[in-house]
């Protein structure tokens, strides 16, 4: 199998718990999600060189396959080590990563890279609703 028809991988960059929260949620309905989904938790402190190593690694257990890199707020640390590892490997980047998001990844791994990347953002974004007091839209 070459690697453009292997299932895909989600690397996951936020901050700390939010990385492996999200993991831990999608893990409910994906029980086989550690083994396709990494999760790196940013504490605060941490230096964005040390955060970029440890994505790296992680990265590397997708031992070639197409890759989608989610994080969560477009321009904090998290996304700035995760666009500069997205840029490297040639792998699309989503920023504003929720649960359905997330879970939207995991469903359609097998597609092609660019569909994929569009379902996991659609799955975001429909996943964002307004309701009332009374439930209404």
């Amino acid at each position: 199998m070459n690697a453009s028809s292997l299932p895909g991988h989600v690397l996951l960059l936020a901050h700390a718990p939010l990385a492996s929260a999200l993991l831990d949620c999608a893990a409910h309905v994906f029980t086989d999600a550690p083994e396709f989904v990494q999760a790196v938790d940013v504490p605060a402190d941490e230096p964005p060189e040390a955060t970029l190593q440890r994505a790296l690694q992680l990265a590397a257990r997708s031992a070639g396959a197409p890759c989608l890199v989610l994080t969560d707020v477009w321009g904090a640390t998290p996304s700035n080590v995760a666009q500069q590892l997205a840029q490297a490997q040639g792998w699309p980047l989503l920023a504003g990563v929720n649960l359905p998001m997330l879970l939207r990844a995991m469903a359609y791994r097998h597609e092609a890279l660019p569909q994929w990347a569009q379902r996991a953002l659609e799955g975001g974004h429909n996943g964002l609703l307004l309701r009332d007091a009374n439930g209404q839209a």
